[in-house]
């Protein structure tokens, strides 16, 4: 699984968790150094992220035919025209899907039901997050993104974020990071699946809003109750 919380303290450059209004972009804003709470499946996604590094690995060929044939390095060095086509030919159809082709990636009824699902599990995990950290007005978005890079396993970069007044991330405890690891996907529904979904539309951000006033009383009670300490204000 290549998913990552975003919190201030799970990324060396917080900097880039700032913005105006929510539910917004985050991977858009620049390159997540991970901090803490990272997988090496993660790490390697990131890494992969890197569009420079990218175009490195689709033009070494070139520099390997200047090396193993010398006479031929002033040639290739003075070929942009198909270096620019082999980077476009990598970037949109090895790495990704052409539009027309979008929709085979998943059924209507698959979209349809792995949409529900995030509908459903993400209420779920911001009625809890706002009935601990008693958080009675305003929206909560739980914000999933995910890489447009389609044939290799999706990277999936997960944060809340407030719109009250002020729109800001909201820093997240363990605790907190750990459910949303464990209770957003499993066996049933995956990251490849939302992923898929997401590929058949062509868009990247799924959000999930949730109003904190309807968090019930009784919701509210029992998760102080459980809180194995007093939850930090928002």
């Amino acid at each position: 699984m290549s998913l990552f919380v975003l919190s201030p303290d799970t990324v060396w450059n917080p900097g880039i968790l700032s913005f105006p209004t929510a539910p917004r972009k985050i991977l858009e804003r620049g390159m997540i150094l991970p901090r803490r709470d990272v997988s090496w499946g993660f790490i390697g996604r990131v890494i992969v992220e890197n569009q420079v590094l990218r175009f490195f690995v689709a033009l070494l060929p070139f520099g390997v035919a200047a090396v193993v044939w010398p006479a031929a390095a002033l040639p290739v060095s003075q070929a942009p025209i198909a270096m620019l086509i082999v980077i476009g030919f990598v970037e949109l159809r090895v790495l990704r899907i052409p539009r027309e082709k979008r929709e085979s990636m998943a059924t209507e009824a698959e979209a349809a039901r792995a949409l529900d699902t995030l509908q459903f599990r993400g209420r779920r995990i911001l009625a809890q997050f706002a009935a601990r950290r008693g958080i009675e007005t305003g929206t909560i978005y739980l914000v999933i993104e995910q890489s447009d890079m389609v044939r290799i396993p999706p990277m999936t970069v997960v944060s809340l974020q407030l719109d009250h007044g002020t729109s800001r991330l909201i820093p997240l405890s363990a605790e907190e990071r750990a459910l949303i690891r464990d209770t957003l996907f499993d066996a049933e529904f995956t990251e490849r699946q939302l992923h898929l979904a997401n590929q058949r539309e062509g868009v990247t951000l799924r959000s999930v809003a949730f109003e904190a006033r309807g968090v019930s009383a009784h919701a509210r009670l029992a998760a102080f109750l459980d809180a194995p300490e007093k939850p930090a204000p928002v």
